[in-house]
């Protein structure tokens, strides 16, 4: 195939995947509106707001929807994975109002983290998956915990559930809760960042049990 013509095809087919993405984000949105969202530790989250502690949310990546949509319009700084799903998950949040910083949830040494660092160390909030981009499900990695702990953050562990969604066939059979469903957002209890490091498995330990209390607190709630 000549060069010119394969060039018009993909140029064709990202196209066509862009008009996909802007009709599933207008899809959602419309979604979303009919939703009744319960919200369950708003208090722990305005603390830590008016003693003025940058707030690091992490929520499991099949989670994600339902939080990402109720702190729309906040400034909250996102970290999304620099290929082309998690860039157009960027573009859909910061329509939500969301700062987006492009990288891995893995090292702090990634273009990303260190973003996420320089918005929390500047006053912003920010948000990530920590078993994100492409799992394994529900399974941290530490990005999240070095992040928080070099940027003086809380990380404040966030669970949702849905009365009836559908389930992607992703790695991690992402959640979209179907219109006019019932959504449960629980805000867990902070998890505050020593000084200083512990072991990895400690200190990955810790973020994996905030997470498995907020989702059983989630569980309890339902």
């Amino acid at each position: 195939m000549p060069a010119g013509v394969w060039q018009s095809c993909c140029f064709a087919t990202l196209r066509d995947l862009d008009m996909i993405a802007h009709a599933c984000r207008v899809a959602v949105e419309t979604l979303a509106r009919t939703w009744s969202v319960e919200v369950v530790g708003e208090e722990r989250v305005r603390a830590l707001r008016a003693n003025g502690t940058p707030i690091l949310f992490a929520v499991w990546h099949d989670q994600l929807l339902a939080p990402l949509w109720h702190r729309r319009n906040e400034g909250i700084t996102l970290l999304v994975s620099a290929h082309r799903d998690g860039r157009r998950l960027g573009a859909a949040a910061r329509r939500w109002g969301y700062e987006t910083v492009h990288g891995s949830s893995t090292r702090l040494g990634t273009q990303g983290l260190r973003g996420l660092v320089r918005a929390l160390l500047n006053g912003h909030d920010g948000a990530v998956t920590p078993d994100g981009p492409v799992g394994p499900a529900r399974i941290a990695k530490l990005g999240a915990l070095m992040a928080a702990r070099r940027a003086g953050a809380a990380i404040v562990p966030v669970a949702s559930t849905a009365e009836h969604a559908w389930h992607a066939p992703s790695w991690d059979r992402f959640e979209v809760p179907v219109a006019f469903a019932r959504v449960r957002i629980v805000y867990g209890r902070p998890l505050r960042t020593a000084p200083a490091p512990g072991s990895r498995s400690a200190d990955r330990g810790r973020l994996q049990a905030a997470l498995r209390a907020v989702n059983e607190e989630v569980a309890c709630t339902a």
